[in-house]
């Protein structure tokens, strides 16, 4: 445990504090017991970290982070190294990559119900389903999801411009308004192009140069990892999740044939099925349905498209398709606090009463002429007109 406390004290000390992302504010940090998933590489830890320095500062007596994929923990059981925490005087507990410890789920309720002095605050991958695992802890706790960076948490990130977060109405009423406090100060249009090869992980800020590999190793180890150690599943899923995503990656937007990949990867439909509901948990792909009303495992998609931008550059062999680019920053951007579906009139429908059209500058109406509450989200555009809008500015939501 000394040595736990050692790496932990470290972490905190090593930990840089002057970007916090989103989800810090949205966060009741009082509540006792708090979960937060997300993509690996989301920032779930530096999070964590964050929290702890900022809030008790060098005093850590009463509070302990650790990760669950450190071997002290095959050793010793989570409620051992609770139970001793407590007896020392511990108040505040942050774990780390829950997964990664069999029976998690009802460990964690044990102690949150046997030493009622205690907070835990714990992470887990966005494949992990938290309301599945234990049905009283599910009543216990509150759920945060962190996404990646927005464009806006980029901006701050990496030029130290910080401007407001905008709700969609914002963006669709006052759009003129927002562009016209945005545009003096940066350019917004050229950054864009930046934030899609390499905005959408914190990690960029470590080392931009070798961005795209370190993408690609933490695409692998979310394959071959984190989905094993959520969904229970051996090598010869593993292979056939790697190809179902490979085959994905090459053709998105992919608008699924399942007789035909489920023949192509080797399995049969229902399998298939559930394989692209895991890629999606886990933040690998995004899935577009017409009617997410009642949306299970067991539903065919509309349309599927990798999780972000930065994916379709770091996995094309060939040039990035600009108009899928542009429609996977929206539904990235938007899904977060909104629902979206598929519509066949214009590209995605938002909220179940807004239809966007997704292009170029030059986009015409055609797509959603006569449709009330529709707009069209523009690339290469500074200011709105009319209801045409910067996509840029979608990136402002969260």
């Amino acid at each position: 445990m000394e040595k736990l406390f050692q790496i932990f004290s470290s972490r905190v000390q090593a930990v840089e504090t002057s970007f916090r992302r989103y989800l810090w504010y949205d966060i009741d940090w009082k509540n006792r017991l708090i979960s937060i998933t997300g993509a690996r590489g989301a920032g779930k830890t530096t999070l964590l970290l964050q929290y702890i320095k900022e809030t008790f500062g060098n005093n850590l007596g009463e509070v302990f982070y650790a990760s669950l994929d450190n071997l002290f923990f095959t050793k010793t059981t989570l409620s051992v190294f609770a139970d001793d925490f407590v007896k020392q005087g511990g108040k505040f507990l942050f774990l780390d990559e829950v997964h990664k410890y069999p029976d998690w789920s009802r460990e964690i309720k044990n102690i949150y119900d046997n030493y009622p002095q205690l907070s835990i605050v714990f992470t887990g991958s966005s494949a992990l389903d938290i309301f599945r695992g234990n049905a009283d802890l599910s009543r216990r706790l509150l759920h945060y999801t962190l996404s990646g960076l927005s464009f806006r948490e980029f901006i701050e990130l990496k030029y130290h411009h910080r401007f407001p977060i905008f709700s969609l109405t914002d963006v669709t009423e006052k759009a003129f308004d927002i562009s016209s406090a945005i545009n003096p100060v940066i350019k917004p249009v050229k950054l864009f192009e930046e934030y899609q090869r390499i905005g959408y992980y914190p990690f960029f800020a470590e080392d931009e140069k070798n961005y795209t590999q370190r993408l690609l190793q933490t695409i692998n180890q979310t394959l071959e990892s984190d989905l094993p150690a959520v969904a229970k599943i051996g090598y010869s899923s593993v292979y056939a999740l790697r190809k179902l995503f490979a085959l994905i990656a090459e053709t998105v937007p992919f608008k699924p044939n399942i007789l035909k990949l489920s023949q192509q990867i080797g399995i049969d439909r229902e399998t298939l099925l559930k394989y692209l509901y895991l890629l999606s948990k886990a933040d690998l792909l995004l899935l577009l349905h017409a009617d997410t009303r009642g949306i299970s495992q067991l539903n065919k998609p509309d349309k599927v498209y990798l999780n972000n931008a930065n994916m379709m550059y770091a996995l094309a062999e060939n040039a990035v398709n600009t108009g899928t680019m542009r429609e996977t920053f929206f539904y990235n951007q938007t899904r977060g606090r909104h629902t979206i579906n598929y519509t066949d009139k214009g590209d995605f429908l938002v909220d179940r009463k807004l239809v966007f059209e997704v292009g170029g500058k030059n986009k015409n109406q055609q797509q959603i002429a006569g449709i009330p509450n529709a707009f069209i989200a523009a690339d290469n555009i500074e200011y709105p007109y009319k209801n045409t809008i910067p996509i840029w500015m979608f990136g402002f939501l969260y």
